[in-house]
């Protein structure tokens, strides 16, 4: 098996989901940005902070190529690492990739305050900011998640379904 990537905006559910189609298909379990901190041993909001975005994005580069090199897994990426260089490309040359599409409402009705206060660039946003920044933010995004070789629409989808879904995307990959 090629190593399978989620991909989307922050919130989308990349983890959860990730997480859960991982114990299915009996393979290991890969979040990027786990993998940074571990690495780094730095949250993700304390690399922002103090080495600023191009180094964390570096890293998060660095953590994709160590996880193409252990062969099969799911990999939840961060969302921002498809808009990094080649990252999308890589991802496409060597895996499947899967976009997990949501809209900023749904994004912002899922996230905890604890889920807004370690992503550094929700931090300090009231709800109604929240979505204006997120919708932006993903319309920026979107043409480059829309790269991905598999495309969910989450909206509608709980988990066990969309779990379905990817299952049955991977037996026609």
């Amino acid at each position: 098996m090629r190593p399978l990537f989620l991909v989307g905006y922050m919130g989308c559910g990349k983890s959860t989901i990730g997480r859960k189609i991982a114990r299915r298909l009996g393979v290991p379990y890969v979040d990027t940005d786990a993998l940074v901190e571990e690495v780094e041993g730095a949250t993700v909001y304390d690399i922002f902070r103090y080495e600023g975005e191009e180094r964390f994005r570096q890293l998060e580069r660095e953590a994709l190529e160590r996880v193409i090199a252990r062969g099969a897994a799911v990999v939840a990426t961060g969302g921002g690492l498809p808009m990094w260089q080649d990252n999308m490309t890589r991802m496409n040359e060597v895996g499947l990739t899967v976009y997990l599409r949501r809209s900023a409402e749904n994004i912002a009705s899922r996230l905890s305050p604890y889920g807004r206060q370690k992503r550094p660039r929700l931090r300090g946003l009231n709800d109604e900011e929240l979505v204006q920044f997120m919708r932006a933010d993903m319309a920026s995004r979107e043409a480059k998640y829309a790269e991905a070789a598999l495309i969910l629409d989450c909206e509608p989808m709980d988990d066990d379904t969309i779990l379905e879904a990817l299952v049955k995307a991977l037996k026609h990959a």
